[in-house]
C-alpha cells in the first residue's frame, strides 16, 4: 500500500510568494520548453495543397499516401503549432493538417472525422482525405487567440456515443470555463453550460446520458445531464484545496470506468479518487507511482492507464512514468524518459502511446511507444509538442 506523505504534500500546496506568482494555476507556466514549434509536414514526394475550408479560411492538406489511414495510425494534436499530425508507430510522422492555433484535446468519430479543440474553435478533420472540413467558432469569448499553457479556448473534448454531439471545455482565462455543445450535423454550437476553471478534460458516460468536465483550477468535476444540461458540481480534492490556484494537487484528467460508470481521477501516483456521479461521493484507493499525474484512459476491460509527468519535489518523488492498473488494483509502473502528457492504447491492448508534449516546460516533440508485455520503451519523434492522441 502506498504511504501517504501528508506532511510533505501539504508543505508543497502553499508556494513561496515569488514562485506562486509564476505558477498561479498549479502546473508551472511554460514559456517555451525544450522544443520549438514547427509547421505542417508532408510525406516524401507529396506537396501540400491550399484549399478552402467550410469556415472560409485556407488550410494545408496532405493527401494520405493510400487514402484510408492504415490501421494503428495515430493522430496527435500539435500544441506547439497549429496542426494535427498523422503518425505511423513504426516510422514516425507521415503528414500534418492545419487545424487552428494551439490544438489541445481531440476525439475520433466512427465516421473517421476527428474533432480537435483549438484556441480558435473546434476543427473537423477528415482523416481519410486529410483535410480540415470546418472550423467551428466558440460562442464563448475566451479572449485573444494565444498559445501556451494558459491560453483561452478549447481544452478537453468528447463525442457522444451516437455521434450527434461534441462537447468541448472552453477555458476562459481568469474565470470559470464553459462547456459548449456542438451539433455534428449542423456544425454549430447549440448550447453553453457553465463549468469550473480550466476544463482540462471532458468525458461522456457510456450511455451518453451525462457529460463530465474535469476542472483543474477549481478542484472539481462538473456533471452535466445531456438532456437538461443543468450542471452539478462535485469537489474532487483528496489533498484538500489549500493553496487555491497555487496548488499542484488538483485534478487533471478523468477516465470513466466501464463496469459501473464511476469516474477515475489519479493524483500524484499516490491516490486514485473514485467518484460516483450519481451520489457525488468520492472514495480513495492507494496508488504506487509517486509522481505528478496527468493523462488517463481506460480500456474496455477496465484497465486504467495514467501518465506520470515527473516529480514535484525531486528529493521525494519519482520521475516520469506510465502506470497500468488492473481492475483489481494491481499496478505496473513503466519508467519514461522525460515529461509526458496523455496516452492512448492500441486496439489489441498490448501497446501504449504516450505523448511528450506536456503542458509545462520540459516537453519534447514526440511520443514514447511502450510494449506493455515486455516493458520495452522507445521514443518516436513526431509532431510539435503533441498533447492529445487517438488511434485511427
Amino acid at each position: 500500500m502506498t504511504k501517504y506523505r501528508r506532511a510533505s504534500r501539504t508543505a508543497r500546496v502553499l508556494l513561496p510568494g515569488a514562485v506562486a506568482v509564476v505558477l498561479l494555476a498549479g502546473c508551472a507556466q511554460g514559456s517555451g520548453g525544450s522544443a520549438s514549434a514547427t509547421g505542417a509536414t508532408s510525406p516524401a514526394g507529396v506537396s501540400p495543397a491550399r484549399t478552402p475550408s467550410a469556415s472560409g479560411s485556407s488550410v494545408t492538406v496532405t493527401p494520405a499516401p493510400t487514402g484510408k489511414p492504415a490501421p494503428g495510425t495515430l493522430l496527435v494534436s500539435d500544441f506547439g503549432s497549429d496542426t494535427v499530425t498523422f503518425v505511423d508507430p513504426a516510422r514516425g510522422a507521415t503528414g500534418s493538417v492545419e487545424v487552428g492555433t494551439a490544438p489541445y484535446g481531440l476525439v475520433l468519430g466512427k465516421d473517421g472525422r476527428a474533432w480537435v479543440a483549438t484556441a480558435e474553435g473546434v476543427a473537423v478533420v477528415d482523416t481519410t482525405t486529410r483535410q480540415r472540413l470546418a472550423l467551428i467558432p466558440y460562442e464563448t469569448d475566451a479572449g485573444p487567440v494565444t498559445t501556451g499553457e494558459y491560453r483561452g479556448g478549447g481544452m478537453g473534448i468528447a463525442l457522444a456515443p451516437d455521434g450527434r454531439r461534441v462537447y468541448v471545455g472552453v477555458n476562459v482565462p481568469g474565470g470559470n470555463g464553459v462547456l459548449e455543445v456542438i451539433d455534428t450535423t449542423a456544425l454549430r454550437v447549440t448550447d453553453t453550460v457553465p463549468v469550473g476553471r480550466r476544463p482540462f478534460d471532458v468525458d461522456v458516460s457510456r450511455d451518453g446520458s451525462e457529460v463530465y468536465a474535469t476542472n483543474h483550477d477549481s478542484f472539481d468535476v462538473t456533471i452535466v445531464p445531456a438532456g437538461s444540461l443543468e450542471p452539478r458540481r462535485v469537489e474532487v480534492a483528496p489533498y484538500g484545496t489549500e493553496g487555491g490556484l497555487g496548488s499542484w494537487l488538483k485534478p487533471h484528467y478523468t477516465a470513466v470506468r466501464p463496469s459501473d460508470g464511476k469516474l477515475l481521477l489519479p493524483f500524484e501516483g499516490e491516490r486514485l479518487a473514485v467518484v460516483d456521479p450519481r451520489t457525488g461521493r468520492t472514495t480513495i484507493e492507494p496508488m504506487t507511482a509517486n509522481t505528478h499525474q496527468h493523462g488517463a484512459t481506460v480500456t474496455a476491460d477496465g484497465t486504467l492507464l495514467t501518465v506520470g509527468t515527473g516529480p514535484i519535489d525531486p528529493d521525494e518523488d519519482e520521475g516520469p512514468s506510465l502506470t497500468v492498473r488492473t481492475p483489481g488494483g494491481a499496478e505496473r509502473v513503466y519508467p519514461l524518459e522525460g515529461p509526458h502528457e496523455d496516452v492512448a492504447v492500441s486496439e489489441d491492448g498490448r501497446t501504449a502511446y504516450v505523448t511528450g508534449g506536456f503542458t509545462r516546460d520540459g516537453y519534447w516533440d514526440g511520443l514514447s511507444v511502450v510494449d506493455l508485455d515486455t516493458g520495452d520503451t522507445r521514443r518516436l519523434e513526431a509532431g510539435s509538442r503533441p498533447l492529445g492522441v487517438v488511434v485511427l
